[in-house]
């Protein structure tokens, strides 16, 4: 492993990681388009990605530190006094906490036969593909559930001026709309929860698939981005945890390249959030969608060619 594969895998991985574009898919199909299979058979490659990720999750730490604080706090607190309203933040605290849960399951029981899929860039590049279509599809599906209630608020009688600025029509006319985060019961909180677990397929986004769960279930693209940020993060520290020792205990040369590429992801990762953070406060998941449609298709028809 060169110096330079090391901080291009590495600032791939931070941009990816948040960006709706799959990370893993990115390393996966990059790795080969490069003729980097040596590198990407490697038995460090594995622990190596996760280390990589684990930069990820300090950045998004560190960029959400204020709301960790908040929710870890509520966590004891709610806890203590066994009721969630018993802390402003404790239904957001839990909301966490119910999310986090499936996909940590589906992850620890499937860790073994979702790791054949990892090196095989064809199924990254299909995935890569399916998951630009899955984006596009979640924002049609979205938009047309706002103009059928932007129409049944006309046809009542009702304003479209209702909503504050910066605010959906949904969030000031129905409360099945685009409401708040802190909203959502612990049910749709877990079904998001459990949709990032498809994450765990090469070519599959983390934030692309929470992302169009959370708009499914009313929330704005800013409020469905940082519950997935905050749903990512401890389930990222986690697989760092348990893929990481196998890192050291592996060939030593491999460990200081790999250190500094989990730098440089943090750094990356964290530019990425705050641009991320600021797009979707009037952005949407369209861009995105299209592009992994065409990386995909263009990859696997170079992959096959």
């Amino acid at each position: 492993m060169t110096w330079f594969q090391t901080i291009f895998l590495a600032v791939l991985q931070g941009v990816s990681e948040l960006f709706p574009v799959s990370s893993l898919g990115h390393t996966v199909v990059v790795t080969r388009l490069l003729g980097w299979q040596n590198f990407e058979a490697n038995t460090n490659f594995l622990p190596f990605v996760v280390l990589l990720h684990v930069g990820t999750a300090t950045a998004l730490f560190v960029f959400f530190w204020r709301d960790w604080v908040r929710i870890i706090r509520a966590l004891v607190t709610t806890g203590i006094a066994g009721r969630i309203d018993a802390d402003p933040n404790g239904r957001l605290a839990w909301l966490v906490v119910a999310g986090t849960i499936p996909a940590g399951l589906i992850g620890l029981f499937l860790e073994t036969p979702l790791k054949q899929l990892f090196s095989n860039p064809v199924i990254a590049a299909t995935f890569l593909a399916l998951n630009g279509l899955l984006m596009l599809a979640g924002e049609r599906l979205r938009q047309r559930a706002l103009a059928t209630s932007g129409t049944a608020i006309l046809a009542s009688g009702g304003s479209l001026e209702m909503a504050r600025p910066g605010q959906s029509i949904l969030d000031a006319s129905t409360p099945d709309g685009n409401r708040p985060l802190t909203s959502l019961s612990l049910v749709p909180a877990v079904l998001v929860g459990t949709a990032q677990s498809l994450a765990l397929i090469p070519g599959i986004s983390r934030s692309g698939v929470t992302m169009v769960a959370g708009l499914l279930f009313g929330l704005n693209h800013e409020d469905a981005a940082t519950f997935g940020f905050l749903l990512a993060t401890p389930l990222i520290a986690a697989a760092g945890l348990l893929e990481v020792p196998n890192l050291f205990a592996g060939p030593q040369s491999i460990l200081l390249p790999a250190l500094v590429g989990g730098v440089a992801a943090g750094v990356s990762a964290y530019l990425s959030v705050r641009f991320l953070m600021r797009y979707f406060e009037t952005g949407r998941l369209d861009p995105f969608g299209y592009y992994c449609l065409v990386a995909g298709i263009g990859s696997l028809a170079l992959i096959l060619r």
